[in-house]
């Protein structure tokens, strides 16, 4: 008899294969993936490709245009704001990955279960998500903020809070429409204990609209740190962040030094704008359905 088992290797690379062709078949999404891998390489380089101190003040070069010298010009203390924009990515950037990756594991974990089992679980779950939605989330998210004390911990710790219950009520409902389908049964009977069949059947089936979620949420996550930030509640100055960037070139707009306010929203905009671009190439990339 032939051996028909399919090595490792052959899995893997047809894995890569896949991605591969979901990059070359959708131009935009290749770009979105060259836009955040520029994203990557400011947040992990971006201390050493600063040209200047992002804390250093120099008062004689206040508000100066950009120029060669200082490209995004430099801000009411004279620090460089080319700098600050650079380096603050590293930290809008973990905001946001780490506040999206809590949502995403705690609100799958219950939102699957509740899927799965029902009953007084899937009860109680739908009614502490409704207590969470009727708040409108970004006060949800200040009143957090403002009642732990405005640190980067607690801002991704509400950030967290505020998106979770879009995963959990996704993946509930793609669980629950998926838990009688014939492959999970199939599984069942294969003698798969639920968690198994929960794990390694359906929940892959329900990773495709999760994935443009967490695309999705990435943007607004960095639009929520920074929205903290401009309004007060979120990362204290002087540190670099592009919300605190934004509120305080926003009082030198009508003066005429537009680039303290223009630099760092035009940054937070790409930011935000390449992570809504991913979502429907990171859903054709884990799609197992369309792995063929």
């Amino acid at each position: 008899m032939t051996d028909t088992a399919i090595s490792p290797d052959v899995k893997q690379q047809g894995r890569f294969d896949h991605i591969f062709y979901v990059l070359r078949s959708n131009p935009v999404t290749l770009i979105a993936f060259v836009m955040l891998g520029l994203i990557l390489f400011c947040a992990i380089f971006g201390p050493t490709l600063a040209p200047y101190d992002p804390l250093l003040t120099n008062a004689p070069n206040a508000l100066q245009p950009p120029s060669l010298e200082h490209w995004f010009g430099t801000d009411n203390v004279g620090r460089d704001v080319f700098s600050r924009v650079i380096v603050a990515t590293r930290l809008d950037l973990t905001i946001s990955v780490a506040a999206v990756a809590i949502s995403f594991v705690v609100g799958s974990i219950l939102g699957s279960a509740a899927g799965y089992w029902g009953g007084w679980l899937d009860i109680v779950l739908n009614r502490i998500l409704d207590t969470i939605m009727a708040f409108p989330l970004f006060v949800l998210a200040m009143g957090i903020v403002a009642a732990l004390g405005n640190t980067v911990e607690n801002i991704i710790y509400a950030t967290a809070i505020i998106n979770m219950p879009f995963y959990a009520r996704l993946v509930r409902a793609e669980v629950n429409i998926r838990r009688d389908a014939g492959y999970a049964r199939a599984a069942k009977l294969a003698g798969n204990s639920d968690l198994r069949v929960l794990a390694m059947h359906i929940f892959p089936n329900a990773l495709p609209p999760m994935m443009v979620q967490v695309s999705l949420n990435l943007g607004w996550a960095i639009l929520n740190a920074a929205g903290l930030s401009f309004i007060g509640l979120g990362v204290r100055p002087p540190t670099p962040e592009w919300g605190i960037m934004v509120a305080e070139g926003a009082n030198f707009i009508v003066s005429g030094e537009w680039w303290l306010a223009v630099f760092p929203g035009l940054w937070l905009m790409m930011a935000v704008f390449t992570f809504n671009l991913l979502g429907d190439g990171l859903r054709d990339m884990v799609d197992p359905r369309k792995r063929t």
